[in-house]
């Protein structure tokens, strides 16, 4: 038996898996502050006899096995997260081999080691939801530099009709200051699923998440783009954001893939599990 921990900015999941990636069981705890939500992680894992533990975390965290910080989350602004180390407090309770990546990460794990994108060595998985972030692997492996990639705030080229100043703290119109879920509701004064039936919505999100897949695809030249997330859920966005992205690139990049927008540009394929078995797969490599 593998555990997976989908540490999650609002909702830590747990859960319990076999070698093939299958979910035998899981939990979904709040997350509160570490002293309200770590205890509670460490007693569904104690008595589940793991081989070993993955954990696919929100951020930003230090990958960096060499690093003295690992496995830390580090400048989040989530309440009592910041400068902690998640790595070190599970693997001193369980004493299990641990295996650590970004949220991310997991999920795009998740969908090329068990989903339609099963075995690609070149991709991308965007998530938009209540932030924005993306796991990249390149010749199968994952993309780390001082630390993980931060593309969901890349910088952003307002929309013409859009006089929304953006919702990060940090760089307001970034991707994700302009196009998650929050910033979305901010502008709109609605959530997206309210807003199901507004095209204006629609055109201006497409518009920010195709010039950012524009970006992704001419830097990495991924072999397929994967989107997951809750604003995600809105199917509308993915025919707009393809003739987007193919506008974009006006006929520049000669590719087969692109060719094809329909299965290069893909919704997340496992129901929303792509994460927690991502996270199986990392414990899985942990001790392989």
């Amino acid at each position: 038996m593998y555990g997976a921990l989908e540490a999650g900015g609002t909702k830590m999941v747990c859960a319990i898996g076999d070698e093939n990636g299958r979910i035998l069981e899981q939990v979904s705890i709040p997350t509160l502050k570490p002293e309200n939500t770590m205890d509670k992680i460490i007693d569904y894992f104690k008595d589940k006899d793991i081989k070993a533990l993955g954990v696919g975390c929100f951020g930003p965290i230090d990958p960096d096995k060499k690093s003295k910080t690992y496995g830390y989350i580090t400048s989040t602004p989530k309440d009592g997260w910041r400068d902690y180390n998640i790595v070190g407090v599970l693997k001193e309770a369980l004493n299990v081999p641990i295996g650590f990546e970004t949220d991310v990460n997991g999920s795009l794990l998740g969908e090329i080691t068990y989903g339609d994108s099963k075995g690609l060595k070149n991709a991308v998985y965007i998530t938009i939801g209540t932030g924005v972030g993306a796991g990249i692997i390149s010749e199968g492996n994952f993309i780390h530099g001082i630390m993980h990639p931060e593309t969901g705030h890349m910088p952003m080229v307002p929309h013409i009709r859009d006089k929304y100043a953006g919702k990060c703290p940090f760089h307001k119109n970034c991707l994700e200051g302009m196009a998650a879920g929050p910033a979305i509701e901010e502008r709109w004064g609605k959530s997206a699923k309210e807003l199901a039936d507004n095209d204006e919505v629609w055109e201006i999100e497409a518009y920010y998440i195709a010039q950012a897949i524009t970006n992704l695809i001419l830097t990495l030249m991924p072999q397929k783009i994967i989107l997951g997330g809750g604003v995600m859920h809105q199917m509308q966005l993915f025919p707009l954001i393809r003739k987007k992205v193919t506008d974009n690139l006006n006929g520049y990049i000669k590719a087969k893939e692109l060719e094809d927008m329909d299965s290069y540009i893909v919704p997340a394929s496992l129901n929303d599990d792509q994460g927690i078995m991502g996270c199986i797969k990392l414990a899985i490599d942990a001790v392989s």
